[in-house]
C-alpha cells in the first residue's frame, strides 16, 4: 500500500519510540488518517501507536480534541493555533506521551487569498515540553500535498522522540 521508503521510515520511528518507552497518538484532518494507517502498516505497531483521531470537521475537532470554538472562529481550522490545540487535545485525551496533528488545505478547492491550496499546519505535543508547530505550502495536487504532509509528520514525530 505504501512505498518501501515510507514503511522503512515508519519502522525506524516505531523502533525509536519503543527504545524511548513512548507511545503516540495522531490527530489528522487533511490527511484523513494516513499517518495512523502508515504506522499501523508495520506489524507490532500496537505497542507504540496508542490511538488516532480523524477530525475532518470543525465539530469533530471540538468534540474529540477540545479545539476551542473561539480558535476556530478567529483563526480557522487551518492555522497554527488549531494545529497546536489538536496536538494537545490528542495527547491529553489519550494514553500517549506524544501526539502529532495535521490540518491543511489539500485541494483542489477550499483555498482563500491568505490560505492557498497546499497550506498545511502541523504540531507535536509531548508531555513536559513546549508544543512544536510548523507550516508549509506544498506544491502539487491533493495526493502530493497529503503525501508531503505525511512525510513531515513522520519527521516531527522523530524529533519529538529525542
Amino acid at each position: 500500500m505504501f512505498s518501501r521508503d515510507l514503511v522503512a521510515s515508519a519502522e525506524s520511528l516505531l523502533s525509536l519510540y519503543r527504545q524511548a518507552g513512548l507511545r503516540l497518538a495522531t490527530a489528522e484532518s487533511c490527511t484523513g488518517g494516513l499517518v495512523a494507517a502508515l504506522l499501523t502498516e508495520v506489524p507490532g505497531s500496537s505497542d507504540v501507536v496508542e490511538r488516532g483521531f480523524v477530525t475532518y470537521s470543525n465539530e469533530a475537532k471540538m468534540e474529540m480534541l477540545g479545539v476551542s470554538q473561539e480558535t476556530l472562529a478567529a483563526q480557522g481550522a487551518v492555522s497554527r493555533e488549531t494545529a497546536e490545540e489538536m496536538a494537545l487535545g490528542a495527547q491529553s485525551r489519550s494514553r500517549a506521551e506524544v501526539a502529532v496533528s495535521i490540518t491543511g488545505i489539500a485541494g483542489p478547492g477550499g483555498a482563500t487569498a491568505t490560505k492557498p491550496v497546499g497550506l498545511v499546519h502541523l504540531a507535536t505535543a509531548r508531555q513536559g515540553r513546549v508544543v512544536q508547530a510548523v507550516h508549509e505550502v506544498y506544491p502539487g495536487d491533493r495526493g502530493a500535498v497529503r503525501l508531503a504532509a505525511l512525510r513531515q509528520a513522520l519527521s516531527l514525530l522523530h524529533e519529538a522522540a529525542r
